[in-house]
């Protein structure tokens, strides 16, 4: 317990770095994610393709692929610095959001067709039909799911360990490596530090996924 005492500054430090990371790139990741499910069920079939390469890409991609392109690739071209916070909620933000927008659209494919026919014959356009009544009913089925992707994001956050970004798993590397004989315990202590964030996200997902089963 001594190492733990002796390094809660050091692990607490790459623990809000961790949370900054989820909340900032799971954010982004939200809203683009959703404006790409909207492009997903678009009629322009343009808007589809683009959504649908992107998605497929990004979910077929590695994410620490992701990671080395924009820290090694997109500087040439004078798109981002080569290291930092914000690249990684780039890269985050990016890889994550295919994840949301297929979550997304499968709840907007769960919304009855008659719905939208509904909302376009009293005028409604698409955005409208989309915005007003269609998403609205999609949530109830879209949050457990999605709850389960920032959950998948809280544990990527830790491939930024090797991109110069001190987050948790860093700041428990380097712990491990100032104490040798500790490493194990040492490591011990970073899984104790995400499964505070990813339990309660866990347990929150089940209750809210049993409340819309009885919903429905």
């Amino acid at each position: 317990m001594d190492l733990f005492a002796d390094n809660l500054p050091a692990y607490l430090s790459g623990f809000v770095v961790t949370l900054q990371l989820t909340a900032l790139s799971g954010a982004f990741a939200l809203v683009w994610g959703t404006v790409l499910a909207a492009m997903r069920v678009s009629p322009v079939a343009t808007l589809r393709g683009i959504a649908v390469t992107y998605v497929e890409l990004l979910r077929n991609t590695p994410l620490t692929l992701v990671f080395f392109f924009l820290v090694f690739v997109a500087p040439q071209f004078g798109v981002l610095p080569p290291l930092g916070f914000w690249t990684a909620v780039i890269a985050l933000s990016a890889y994550t959001s295919a994840f949301v927008a297929e979550a997304v659209r499968s709840g907007i494919n769960a919304v009855p067709l008659g719905q939208a026919e509904a909302a376009r014959a009293i005028g409604l356009t698409f955005g409208q039909t989309l915005g007003l009544v269609v998403l609205p009913q999609a949530v109830r089925s879209v949050i457990p799911p999605l709850i389960n992707v920032l959950i998948a994001l809280t544990k990527n956050t830790s491939v930024a360990a090797g991109f110069a970004v001190v987050e948790l798993l860093a700041a428990g590397r380097r712990i491990a490596l100032a104490n040798p004989s500790e490493a194990m315990l040492a490591l011990a202590g970073v899984g104790v530090f995400y499964l505070i964030i990813t339990i309660p996200a866990g347990l929150l997902a089940g209750v809210l996924e049993r409340k819309v089963a009885f919903a429905r």
